[in-house]
């Protein structure tokens, strides 16, 4: 299985989503390795075997061997890839280590061990004024290390995968979203076995229905060559039906889960008489935090006892700042940029409403940890989650009117908020990675035979 991040070497729900769906499948008598790019000396996993892509050793004879496919070159690489990577990121990431000096490795080592958010590092506006100068001799050793784009470094990983695939013994290939997917595709090529592309997300969610160009033609690539493409719900196949002309037969559904197993209700002490309102998450275009903030404007005319956290940093960070100060509410706002899980769950265990606006959202983690920690939810109709949830609010995300209605109906009625804590914790209990696990394993089985019964087994 190949990935690009695994907790707690992780910072986003793609992650999250791999360790529950990999500790529910190794229960089902799944032995699974799962690749990731990089992590720290000593990362591991104490279900599944987890593989670093750049400490895999190739000696010379397998060197040549790979080289002789057509289209694959092999070198020893120290792969970029990080969860939420885009070019922009990328080239920001490659400016801090020009600057700075060291590599990835010592990046991680400093940063996740302490855990500080990786992406946090690269997008403060401390370090964008730093990277002003870049000296020449640091610039040199960085532009031979890592590649010069981010799409190299999808090739990069790519080559540590055709090694693994030639290393090691498995019967079924499993990626997870588009900078992993040419490793997938090398991978079947070295060994001929089945390939499963498991999409969170597409570029359409990424960018807010612009996608760029290269990484759409990754992502359809990535879908011609699967033998199975696992949706994370009806919304992401229907993106895959419009948007890339996947066969629908070709497409199953599978929701995701949660691990109940990893949240713990501890009632949190709070040192503030007012309600509060949270959105967590990133705050990109995709997760529509500007509609939570005009939401929040329109709470403000009729209240004066609510306080707005905005958990999570992004893109649009200083942006939403800007805003909150324009619609003259910045005295009711709490920005705190990233955060980790332990302060994750404490602030949605204070919030006496937790706000989901995405704007496309293929699924959505965060509602449900909300819901185990007995917060009340308000999610938009552009969401997977939607698709099951029952027991949440929920509302389109450019209706900031109805959004705000929804945010004071929560706050003022406690039947309506009791139901909605005592229900919402009962349903999301049930939603386990296990079933998730169950229906990949009958995908798995069914590719199985059909390989072995094909002429490639032979």
């Amino acid at each position: 299985m190949f990935g690009w991040e695994f907790p707690p070497y992780s910072v986003g729900g793609l992650g999250v989503a791999c360790h529950g769906l990999t500790k529910s499948m190794t229960k089902l008598g799944m032995k699974v390795t799962f690749v990731i790019p990089k992590a720290p000396k000593g990362a591991k996993s104490h279900f599944l075997d987890l593989l670093v892509a750049e400490r895999v050793k190739v000696s010379k004879y397998e060197e040549k061997n790979i080289e002789n496919i057509e289209g694959i070159t092999i070198r020893k690489v120290d792969s970029l890839l990080m969860p939420y990577m885009d070019s922009q990121r990328y080239s920001s990431l490659i400016k801090y280590l020009k600057k700075n000096g060291g590599t990835l490795s010592d990046f991680v080592q400093k940063n996740v061990l302490n855990d500080i958010d990786l992406m946090s590092q690269c997008e403060s506006n401390l370090l964008e004024e730093v990277w002003g100068s870049v000296n020449a001799s640091k610039a040199d050793i960085t532009k031979n290390q890592y590649g010069s784009n981010l799409f190299e470094e999808v090739w990069r990983y790519a080559n540590k995968a055709a090694i693994i695939a030639k290393k090691e013994t498995f019967d079924i290939i499993h990626v997870h979203d588009w900078m992993t997917f040419q490793a997938g595709i090398v991978a079947k090529e070295v060994s001929g076995k089945p390939l499963v592309i498991h999409i969170h997300n597409t570029a359409f969610d990424r960018s807010g229905g612009n996608p760029g160009q290269r990484e759409y033609e990754i992502e359809k690539e990535g879908f011609e060559r699967a033998d199975k493409i696992i949706a994370i719900s009806f919304h992401v196949k229907k993106r895959l039906l419009e948007n890339y002309d996947v066969p629908e037969d070709k497409i199953i559904v599978s929701y995701n889960g949660i691990d109940t197993e990893e949240y713990c209700f501890k009632p949190s002490e709070r040192n503030i008489d007012n309600k509060i309102v949270l959105y967590a998450g990133r705050v990109t275009l995709q997760k529509g935090p500007e509609y939570f903030i005009r939401a929040a404007a329109k709470v403000c005319e009729t209240r004066d006892d609510v306080t707005f956290i905005l958990a999570g940093g992004g893109d649009m960070l200083a942006g939403m700042v800007e805003l909150a100060a324009y619609l003259k509410i910045s005295d009711r706002f709490v920005f705190t940029d990233w955060y980790n899980k332990k302060e994750g769950e404490t602030l949605m265990n204070m919030a006496d409403v937790f706000v989901m606006p995405s704007v496309s959202e293929p699924f959505g983690l965060v509602p449900l940890e909300a819901m185990l920690q007995r917060t009340p939810t308000i999610i938009s109709k552009q969401s997977g989650v939607s698709e099951i949830l029952e027991n949440s609010l929920k509302v389109d995300f450019w209706d900031t009117d109805e959004l705000a209605n929804k945010i004071i109906s929560v706050l003022d009625y406690d039947s309506l908020r009791n139901h909605l804590v005592d229900m919402g914790e009962k349903e999301v209990k049930a939603m386990t990675w296990d079933k998730t696990a169950f229906k990949c394993k009958r995908v798995f089985e069914r590719l199985i035979y059909e390989y072995k019964m094909s002429e490639n087994y032979f």
